[in-house]
């Protein structure tokens, strides 16, 4: 589909495999967190009730929210004034260094009620950086492409994405395979963590490798906003309110299917942890290929078709599927399928339909801001509400929650401007 166009420029395939591995060292670090909390979450908190420890656990995950609107602004400044680069490489460091400290934390039973306090620290700053890196690689990505394949060169956020994720997914399957529950509730848990930490050396290669995108204010030396959030809301305020759009039902898409469907597969209806962890992992393969794939096709279609598509197929089938799942690989599987092929219609081009939305001089805090927020509001609650619903058997009431958001979003998708092929700026 992109065979037409010019292949990518040395510096641009820097800036890809830069943006890229990065991306999926964040996603790794920040997934493991909700993959592994079934098995780590009684090693925090006081022994007796390992429902309580997992929703202590979540509540932690949700807590992490609360700082990505905050790493939206701070970092989605800084990247708007120090440039996309500089702001990638603090991103990772500070997802790194968070993992690291989680791997070595001390237990509950050894240091009281400081192990979920430190786990908790942890996390906030992680999320601080997790809201400041979608931003800067969605613009990174976003500025170095030519305008006829914006959709194509935006599919690499998701697609290392994916990577992260599925390397998250894959080592639960081989962990919870190769290890005792016993062994992975006391121990095994911490290799993950200690895995993205040392992660962190990526950094130093992509302060040296990767150039700074032309059009990036911090790359031109003029146009830099001393009030961001000021001009944001003064000139761009619808903007604001569909990139809000935008992040509805497709938070509710990823929180669901990406971290969550195996715990919920394991705890709702009774599967094997390494048969979900499994079903979780094929489901990722296939949903990190399909992005150069919708990416490409955008840019011949269109971005809206594809939108709507995949907001009518929340709409019309997610209650019913989810309904339906069994403790079978195939059940597990077809449901992962379902949810990650049609919301890979829309995270493949979401850097681009974002990054379209904003001049340059406000672009990265432009989108930080707005989508971490929803992000934060919806997303951090998704696993912490359907672990609770689900112990006293009231989860399919959020499914109804997850329809109205897909009727949020279908309206914004249908109401939104078509720019492909156009200039950013």
């Amino acid at each position: 589909m992109a065979a037409s166009s010019p292949a990518p420029t040395p510096s641009r395939r820097r800036a890809i495999v830069a943006a890229s591995v990065g991306n999926a060292l964040e996603w790794f670090d920040w997934t493991v967190y909700a993959t592994f909390a079934i098995f780590f979450s009684s090693q925090f908190f006081p022994p007796g009730n390992e429902t309580a420890a997992l929703l202590a656990a979540y509540g932690i995950f949700a807590v992490g929210f609360i700082m990505r609107p905050l790493g939206g602004w701070i970092i989605g400044v800084f990247a708007d004034r120090r440039g996309r680069k500089a702001a990638l490489v603090l991103s990772i460091l500070m997802m790194s260094g968070g993992s690291l400290v989680i791997g070595l934390s001390p237990t509950f039973a050894a240091v009281g009620i400081a192990a979920p306090v430190i786990l908790t620290l942890a996390r906030l700053v992680q999320g601080l950086s997790l809201g400041g890196l979608y931003a800067s690689a969605t613009t990174l990505l976003a500025e170095i492409a030519p305008a006829r394949r914006r959709g194509f060169y935006s599919s690499f956020v998701f697609f290392s994405l994916a990577a992260g994720i599925l390397v998250a997914s894959a080592l639960g399957w081989g962990l919870t395979t190769a290890l005792t529950d016993g062994a992975m509730s006391t121990w095994g848990w911490r290799v993950p963590f200690i895995l993205g930490g040392v992660g962190g050396l990526v950094s130093l290669w992509i302060r040296t490798a990767v150039p700074e995108p032309e059009a990036s204010p911090a790359a031109s030396g003029k146009d830099v906003v001393k009030r961001p959030l000021h001009v944001l809301l003064r000139e761009h305020p619808v903007a604001l309110l569909r990139i809000v759009g935008f992040a509805t039902l497709t938070t509710f898409a990823f929180y669901i299917f990406v971290p969550y469907l195996p715990t919920y597969a394991i705890r709702a209806v009774g599967a094997d942890a390494s048969v979900a962890f499994a079903a979780n992992t094929v489901g990722l393969i296939v949903f990190m290929l399909v992005q150069p794939v919708f990416g490409a096709l955008s840019d011949r279609i269109g971005r809206r078709p594809q939108l709507i598509f995949f907001a009518l197929g929340y709409l019309v089938l997610f209650y019913p599927l989810m309904s339906a799942i069994r403790p079978t690989f195939t059940s597990i599987l077809l449901l992962e399928l379902f949810g990650l092929v049609l919301y890979a219609m829309y995270s493949s081009i979401a850097p681009a339909i974002m990054s379209e939305q904003f001049p340059a001089n406000v672009r990265a805090v432009g989108i930080g801001i707005p989508y971490n927020l929803t992000v934060a509001l919806l997303g951090g609650l998704t696993p912490y509400l359907l672990t609770w619903l689900q112990s006293i058997g009231r989860e399919q009431s959020f499914f109804l929650v997850v329809l109205a958001g897909a009727v949020v979003s279908l309206v914004t998708f249908v109401q939104m401007p078509e720019k492909v092929g156009q200039p950013l700026d």
